[in-house]
């Protein structure tokens, strides 16, 4: 309800991360301060202390609001929490078993086994319906004991025994197996609480990822660590560690023949080296029908293409195009038409790094 509070943290966010606020991926919200009621009118229960209980009432507030403000957002609906690790490919996972799982009527999936921390899924239609029974109790009891009862409401016969209801629940809650994420954060919200929640399902995290990219050279002036080199990432052994690169330094890939690219991903830095990450690196690719092909005037197609998009497209130092750039640590894109077939595409760094550098994940999307 600290207004000043709010607009500082929105500002912050929106400095460290311009391009996701600006393009939608990223909402900050805050609820209005005649949202939440008199929190020190609240009765203590079930041995819980004041505080707690005031802890306890405003989340539950907290997450209806999420709910009521993302309910024509998509079609689910995803509670996460900001101190959570996941697993590489999480969300490809999430859609395939949230697609499976669609002919079957559920009321929520789970993909960690830690309550309301991490990875429950809705569909966003059913939102209006659980923000409503949360509103209705939130004063009574903790988020994920008022969740539970709202499927014994559904489900349970009062005139059957437990085990009867909790298959019927079990039906209209279902789990995903191994867990997707992980808690990593210490102290909750809750001052003086810690938070020591582990969750024994969740695997080891890979540290790079695998992809089938297209026959290529690879090439670079930096030296790796140990065995982890640009060829063995490549080839989808390892990832490369790289000794901290210098400007000038660059990774090459030659293709056999020109081929036609789509798009594009590098991802550096992992979980056991999560700073060690491309700064100050352009994405850039060497296209031979612009560079060879001349018009009457006696200009390249490259140096038309230029004259007519200087804001999208960059000459680099040779006969490349510079098409994109390192943003926190990943680049990813579209190749556009007119820049196609690809024979070659480089990164080229333009600054000496503080740090090593590791490139954990490379993708080619092969035009269809």
């Amino acid at each position: 309800t600290d207004l000043q509070y709010v607009e500082g943290i929105a500002r912050s966010l929106f400095e460290n991360f311009p391009k996701e606020v600006q393009s939608g991926l990223l909402e900050v919200v805050s609820p209005s301060q005649h949202y939440y009621p008199d929190f020190n009118t609240l009765k203590e229960t079930f041995g819980d202390s004041k505080d707690r209980v005031k802890w306890r009432t405003k989340q539950n507030l907290d997450y209806s609001f999420l709910m009521l403000y993302a309910q024509d957002k998509g079609t689910y609906y995803v509670q996460l929490e900001d101190d959570v690790f996941a697993k590489n490919g999480y969300y490809s996972d999430m859609k395939a078993f949230a697609t499976q799982a669609s002919s079957n009527e559920w009321l929520y999936l789970e993909f960690s086994q830690l309550g309301f921390i991490a990875g429950k899924m809705f569909k966003t239609r059913d939102l209006p319906m659980i923000a409503e029974f949360f509103f209705m109790f939130h004063k009574d009891k903790p988020i994920d004991w008022l969740l539970d009862h709202i499927l014994w409401v559904k489900v349970c016969n009062p005139e059957k025994d437990n085990k009867h209801c909790d298959l019927q629940k079990a039906m209209l809650r279902r789990r995903y197996k191994p867990s997707l994420f992980q808690h990593v954060g210490l102290h909750s919200s809750l001052p003086g609480k810690l938070q020591r929640l582990k969750d024994k399902d969740f695997g080891k995290q890979g540290l790079f990822q695998v992809h089938s990219n297209p026959t290529a050279a690879v090439n670079t002036s930096m030296k790796h660590y140990q065995q982890h080199s640009l060829e063995r990432l490549y080839k989808g052994g390892d990832f490369m560690w790289a000794l901290t690169p210098v400007q000038g330094d660059y990774i090459l890939f030659s293709f056999p023949q020109p081929i036609h690219i789509a798009g594009y991903v590098f991802r550096s830095g992992n979980s056991q080296a999560v700073g060690d990450k491309f700064h100050n690196t352009t994405v850039e690719v060497l296209s031979p029908h612009l560079r060879n092909a001349k018009s009457n005037s006696g200009t390249t197609a490259a140096e038309k293409l230029l004259a007519g998009s200087p804001s999208k497209y960059k000459q680099s130092d040779s006969s490349f195009i510079v098409i994109d750039e390192f943003y926190n640590g990943v680049a990813e894109g579209e190749i556009d038409e007119v820049l196609q077939p690809i024979s070659a595409l480089r990164l080229v760094v333009h600054s000496n790094s503080d740090v090593w550098a590791l490139l954990s994940e490379i993708v080619f999307i092969l035009q269809q």
